[in-house]
């Protein structure tokens, strides 16, 4: 019995003492959303997946236009039917409506190839952004010795009291400069 108090005495201690280590670290707060707002790199990479949207929507716009053009034409050829040339453009309208099915097929797969190449584009550009941003404010965080940073941009920390913001700190070592950073809403 006794070693058995002892050993909870000991393990209170080693509790407590623990305890004392930890509210000793340092915290601190930013926010990652204006750093990377504020990077050159973004503003690129925004140009660029713009330029490559407007790009694979001229395609798909083309090919709208020309699928509303035979579907028109198909239209036109049903008005000239009569019972002389019955057999001949109902061929013509079928081979007509394989092509006009064929063509929304194309369509829908343009427009599905180019949403993953969007897709894919954006995180060959900003995956590299964030990863510089995380190596720049893990930079910060070693330098001041802080154990916790929070990052307030996503809100996962609704409250919080005191804690230093290193968001000017992070700007200046991606070289952007100081500026005031928002703070969340607590």
């Amino acid at each position: 019995m006794r070693k058995l108090i002892n050993a909870f005495f000991l393990a209170a201690g080693l509790l407590f003492t623990a305890n004392i280590a930890n509210a000793q670290q340092k915290l601190a707060h930013l926010n990652s959303a204006t750093i990377i707002e504020a990077m050159p790199e973004v503003k690129t990479a925004r140009t660029t997946l713009e330029n490559l949207q407007k790009g694979k929507q001229t395609e798909i716009e083309k090919m709208i236009a020309e699928y509303q053009g035979k579907l028109k034409a198909a239209q036109d050829l049903e008005k000239t039917m009569s019972e002389a040339n019955k057999e001949a453009v109902g061929k013509d309208l079928q081979a007509k409506s394989v092509e006009l099915q064929d063509l929304e097929k194309r369509i829908t797969d343009a427009r599905t190839k180019a949403q993953q190449e969007l897709e894919a584009k954006n995180a060959e550009l900003f995956n590299p952004i964030q990863v510089k941003a995380d190596n720049a404010i893990k930079a910060v965080a070693k330098e001041k010795g802080f154990a916790y940073v929070f990052d307030t941009a996503n809100q996962a920390l609704i409250y919080w009291d005191g804690g230093e913001d290193i968001t000017a700190l992070v700007r200046t070592k991606l070289g952007l400069g100081a500026a005031t950073a928002t703070a969340p809403k607590k």
